[in-house]
């Protein structure tokens, strides 16, 4: 496995992932590189149905080995919510902001703010067609207001359990080394060498 499709268009992903990577020899690349692909609908119930159909479908449209992640933030006050619909949480084309904006609407002046930051991330092997799945989570909470300039999607507004900051707060070396698609990364990793 010299190279791998990592399956989003998002270039904060994209970097993330890479520098996980790095070190193993294997390039990656995304779709940013394959305009005639669209993108995949992500109507799956759970983040793993998600990141499979993502990996699957990927994967199997350019033949190459696919690393396909869903991410969702889940808030205890709010039942889980946003969930698998994290992304789109503001609707449809909503901006990061807007959907930070949103959730600290909802749980208003809510003394009970924890959340879990979860990352589904699956791999599909284009020589066996098999998909292998791995998860990472994060505990935190969520802040009444954003903070810090890093950073993507709800990363302001989320503080990590016992650091005192939000992942918006820290550097990208920094995020690496505990974010929830950190983790699951790092548990992909182990796959990946086997394969290499």
């Amino acid at each position: 496995m010299r190279e791998i499709l990592i399956g989003t268009h998002n270039r904060h992903k994209t970097e993330e992932i890479s520098r996980l990577l790095a070190g193993l020899g294997i390039a990656a690349r995304d779709l940013n590189e394959f305009p005639h692909i669209p993108p995949v609908e992500e109507d799956g119930k759970t983040l793993l149905e998600n990141s499979r159909k993502k990996a699957n479908t990927y994967g199997g449209l350019t033949k190459l080995a696919c690393l396909a992640d869903d991410t969702g933030l889940e808030v205890e006050a709010l039942g889980g919510a946003p969930g698998v619909y994290s992304a789109r949480y503001a609707g449809e084309h909503c901006s990061y902001l807007d959907n930070c904006g949103k959730l600290i609407k909802e749980l208003g002046p809510s003394v009970k703010r924890t959340a879990v930051f979860k990352t589904v991330i699956s791999l599909y092997d284009p020589q066996t067609g098999q998909i292998q799945s791995v998860e990472g989570a994060l505990e935190g909470e969520i802040t009444r207001e954003p903070r810090g300039a890093n950073g993507f999607g709800y990363d302001p507004i989320f503080l990590v359990k016992d650091t005192g900051r939000t992942l918006a707060e820290m550097s990208l070396e920094e995020k690496n080394m505990i974010s929830h698609r950190a983790r699951a990364v790092q548990k992909m990793l182990e796959i990946i060498r086997k394969h290499a």
